[in-house]
């Protein structure tokens, strides 16, 4: 079961302006093979799928809890697009022909310049399951192997490539929204790159921590990623359970493998912040509502409740 709490992880500044093509950009850290969909059904089946939870409750523990964390980044990462999306395109007047009239553009004209054209003609100028070249996800990129070395492996590989993967959109936007939220999760997604290494380290002695970081650059050299890390964030791992997962403690524990700092656990789940609100966009909807047409059907519900 999940327990849906009506925040975001993260208060997002507004975007400096409408920026598509950068939203087409973010879509890879939602829809990519290495995005926040991958990383929350990879770990969501993993646990569905865990044999031994009993004798392995620790492992289990830890790929429950990071997989409840992942669904609050697909919605951070959904805002973010969503955000940059809003006031793409134009229209004032509801009542307004769409067509061409006088030489006025098309109210969606300028949406064929941007580079995922589905954000504008199938979603609302929303964020969609699709990485950043429109490709739809797929199930083919979950992975449960049943053996929890391998799961581990592989998780700790789909995070440190979910990682690069970030730092390369950090570089190809510029947009404060953008790299707000990407910053966060180069330091949340960390926690979970390390979370897997000492995982691995626990279920084997190889010291998998010499590795990081994976890319070689520290989140320390992002400002946005940095002030989090100040707080303390990269050493936190929230429980997000009222009661279970009580053992991810076994594994999250010692030093960090980077900075030597202590790890701790939380119980509190992170306060977050509140959705923000996005205005309707009148192009892309039929002319507004007609009074008379509300009448109309609310004369015909009458009858038939009296029938």
């Amino acid at each position: 079961m999940i327990l849906k709490i009506d925040r975001i992880p993260l208060e997002l500044p507004e975007p400096d302006a409408p920026n598509p093509n950068a939203a087409a950009a973010v879509q890879e850290l939602l829809g990519g093979k290495f995005g926040e969909m991958s990383t929350l059904m990879n770990y969501t089946f993993q646990s569905f799928n865990f044999r031994g939870r009993n004798r392995l409750r620790p492992f289990y523990d830890l790929i429950s809890n990071i997989a409840a964390e992942e669904y609050s980044h697909i919605e951070m990462v959904t805002v973010t697009i969503n955000l940059l999306l809003t006031g793409a395109t134009k229209r004032a007047d509801r009542n307004k022909a769409p067509a061409k009239k006088n030489g006025d553009p098309a109210p969606l004209e300028s949406a064929t310049d941007a580079r995922n054209s589905y954000h504008f003609i199938a979603s609302g100028q929303t964020a969609l399951p699709v990485d950043s070249q429109g490709r739809a996800w797929t199930g083919d990129n979950v992975f449960s192997s049943g053996n929890l070395k391998l799961d581990l492996l592989h998780n700790f590989f789909l995070e440190c490539g979910a990682r690069a993967n970030k730092m390369r959109v950090y570089e190809m936007v510029s947009d404060p929204t953008a790299r707000a939220m990407v910053g966060f999760l180069l330091v949340r997604g960390g926690v979970h790159i390390v979370a897997y290494a000492k995982a691995l380290e626990n279920l084997t002695g190889v010291p998998v921590g010499g590795l990081l970081p994976i890319p070689d650059v520290s989140n320390k050299k992002f400002p946005e990623a940095r002030i989090h890390e100040e707080k303390g964030l990269h050493t936190k791992l929230f429980r997000f359970s009222p009661a279970d997962y009580t053992r991810v403690g076994e594994i999250w524990n010692g030093p960090h493998p980077e900075d030597g700092k202590e790890l701790t656990v939380l119980d509190e789940i992170p306060q977050g912040a509140p959705w923000p609100d996005l205005d309707e966009e009148p192009q892309l909807s039929a002319p507004g509502v007609d009074p008379d047409m509300i009448k109309h059907f609310a004369k015909k519900m009458d009858f038939a409740a009296a029938a």
